[in-house]
């Protein structure tokens, strides 16, 4: 059976929880034809740790906060991220570090360092696809190994390769999507009643917002994700800067009572059409939705994405848009992905 190198780039919460299921679940990936051995990680408060014959997952998953992989074989206080992307015995590299939303640095260079290396890359994170998803897509094709990113979109909740794997033969004119979880939420609460401002200080006691709301609030989150799924299914080039974006900030409590009393349900939806001249148009905007509409009866934290095709009209999936153990999914997802490329190169 096939054992994959895995370097975890990031040691937070989605590469922990990957590291967790590898240690407590090993035969949930024997059953998929392959075994998965952690060699490397780092982080910036761990540093870097690099074991060949593989990394006891149980003794660093016990490592409380603030310790160090100083002083372990094979461990410096350095995260060292270059020098482990280029030279660790890793197959597959698993990006999930902070990334900027303006450069997508510093997971674009982890990215291309691994890919450059002849690693494949297995990431979580919308910057680094929604910037320069297209180079370096291009850039893995022409050293042999794969770019994988399904967690980038949706979380563990299959979009992109569902897409490219169960619609072909459909012709998909648009895509739409409530593409923020902790954006749903707020608006949702504010259906009960809730002012703005009360709504997104209950998202974050409850852990779906983060201190500083702006990038849920105000869209650029999700302009990152309509940016990746234009170019993904639509076969766009836009750049997210293309993508018209409003938020929710807007929104009144009077807004949203209005739209009760007609039926309708606001929703901050992204999305990507092709119009008849061939053009891809993006956007990001809050919609007052009919009862009807696929995407009005999404509730809570919860994301999903309507496809609008010829043959079978849309067709809708929903799911969580957020968690550490469902990100960690779309990244096995993308490991399987990377083991049905190599059985297939290894055929060729």
């Amino acid at each position: 059976m096939t054992t994959y190198n895995l370097a975890l780039i990031g040691f937070g919460g989605v590469n922990r929880a990957l590291a967790e299921l590898i240690r407590d679940k090993p035969r949930r990936f024997a059953s998929l034809g392959f075994e998965l051995r952690v060699v490397a990680i780092t982080d910036l408060a761990f540093g870097s740790l690099v074991q060949g014959d593989g990394i006891d997952l149980a003794a660093v998953l016990a490592m409380p906060r603030g310790s160090s992989f100083d002083g372990l074989p094979g461990g410096s206080s350095d995260p060292r991220n270059e020098d482990v992307i280029k030279n660790s015995p890793a197959d597959i590299v698993v990006e999930a570090t902070f990334t900027s939303p303006i450069d997508g640095e510093p997971a674009v260079s982890h990215v291309r360092w691994a890919i450059e290396s002849g690693k494949h890359v297995v990431t979580t994170n919308k910057g680094p696809v929604a910037l320069k998803g297209i180079e370096l897509s291009k850039l893995a094709a022409g050293n042999g190994v794969r770019f994988e990113y399904e967690g980038a979109v949706m979380s563990g909740t299959p979009v992109i390769r569902l897409a490219h794997k169960m619609l072909g033969g459909l012709d998909v004119t648009a895509v739409q999507g409530i593409l923020n979880g902790t954006s749903n939420y707020v608006l949702g609460r504010m259906e009960a009643g809730l002012g703005l401002d009360e709504a997104i200080a209950e998202a974050q006691d409850l852990g779906y917002a983060e201190a500083d709301p702006t990038a849920d609030i105000g869209g650029s989150d999700v302009r990152l994700k309509v940016a990746i799924l234009a170019n993904e299914l639509l076969g766009a080039t836009i750049d997210p800067g293309d993508v018209a974006t409003t938020g929710i900030q807007d929104i009144t409590s009077e807004d949203v009572a209005a739209a009760l009393a007609n039926g309708l349900h606001w929703k901050l939806v992204g999305e990507a059409r092709r119009e008849t001249d061939g053009r891809v148009v993006a956007t990001v905007q809050p919609l007052a939705l009919a009862a009807d509409h696929p995407l009005a009866g999404i509730s809570g934290a919860t994301n999903a994405v309507s496809f609008s095709t010829d043959l079978l009209g849309p067709v809708t999936v929903s799911g969580p848009g957020a968690g550490r153990v469902e990100t960690a999914y779309a990244l096995i997802s993308d490991i399987m992905a990377v083991n049905e490329f190599a059985k297939g190169a290894v055929r060729a």
